[in-house]
């Protein structure tokens, strides 16, 4: 176990996004976030109280919690000089990176030194079988993006809290970092050797009551060329019965890949809904998410009415303005 709480590590991120995975702890599990801890280029910032390592380990965090996502999860050299302090002050680290904690072996020398614990929660730790795209009892959703962070994760943390609140069953299934950070539990799905990364989301999607929902946390994009691979993954593991269509229509172009741009929300829904059918031929989409965080609230609403009126679905920002749109759409079918 992952002890809490944590001060969030946002290193030299280059930006807001790039923190995305200390921004999804704030904004899901604010009671385990005591503060954050910001290099001196550091881009981001959380609206939590920058503290030293002393004056975190003093308000009571007991885990340095690496909270950036970069192009490739590396650790620098930069950090790990901030890393061994954190170790050296009685901090447990955890880690979502593909460089793992555990192979470095100076971050090594000084958790045993010290006493400390190393926690890599980006590493499969199930025999994880090869998918058999068997049909399951139980239904579920997946939220698919126009590209990567647009918001998947947060789709489904918030329609899987408004159908708690309503008293429906459901279950938010982690497939990253982020989700597996927030909530304890899940697949690390891009870490998984690519032959069994369906069958771990058949594996985390179990059979279930005929009236419950897992909503699974979406990862990547069909379209973005770097990571469409576990999209894939979770479109024919996942079976779903519901596609949500995400979209942060700001952008200039695809994340991290300045010569592409994002498709259509009606070229998305073609494709996905199209591979979907693949393994659940009873697929629908039923609504779309939209990122509205870089727009006025005027904006906003102004283009949800559009996306409604052009594609007969309905559509809301599930973190600014509730997710109830979209559980509606599931109640109903």
């Amino acid at each position: 176990m992952i002890e809490t709480p944590y001060l969030l590590f946002l290193g030299d991120a280059p930006d807001q996004l790039a923190a995305k995975v200390a921004v999804g702890i704030k904004d899901w599990r604010p009671e385990n976030a005591v503060g954050q801890y910001r290099m001196d280029d550091c881009k981001a910032d959380l609206g939590l109280t920058d503290m030293t390592l002393t004056e975190a380990k003093e308000a009571g965090a007991k885990t340095l919690v690496i909270g950036v996502a970069n192009r490739g999860g590396v650790i620098s050299q930069e950090w790990k000089k901030v890393l061994v302090m954190a170790l050296e002050e009685g901090f447990d680290l955890a880690s979502g990176l593909h460089n793992l904690l555990r192979d470095e072996p100076d971050l090594v020398a000084v958790a045993e030194a010290t006493g400390q614990k190393l926690h890599d929660v980006r590493v499969p730790e199930v025999d994880y079988p090869i998918a058999n795209g068997k049909k399951r009892k139980g239904k579920r959703c997946l939220a698919v993006g126009t590209d990567c962070s647009v918001g998947k994760m947060y789709t489904a943390m918030a329609m899987d809290a408004e159908m708690r609140k309503r008293g429906m069953k459901s279950t938010f299934r982690a497939t990253g970092q982020t989700g597996i950070l927030i909530t304890g539990d899940g697949v690390p799905l891009d870490a998984v050797i690519a032959d069994f990364m369906a069958g771990s989301i058949e594996w985390l999607t179990p059979d279930n009551d005929d009236d419950h929902w897992d909503l699974i946390e979406g990862q990547g994009s069909l379209f973005h060329v770097s990571y469409s691979g576990v999209t894939m993954a979770l479109i024919h593991g996942g079976q779903p019965d519901a596609l949500i269509l995400s979209h942060e229509p700001t952008r200039e172009h695809m994340r991290g890949l300045p010569t592409y741009q994002q498709p259509s929300l009606e070229t998305l829904h073609d494709t996905a809904l199209a591979l979907a059918k693949v393994a659940n031929p009873d697929c629908q989409v039923v609504g779309v998410s939209v990122n509205t965080q870089h727009m006025s609230e005027e904006d906003a609403i102004a283009y949800l009415a559009t996306i409604e009126a052009d594609m007969g679905l309905p559509a809301t920002d599930p973190f600014r303005f509730g997710s109830g749109k979209l559980v509606d759409a599931l109640a109903a079918m």
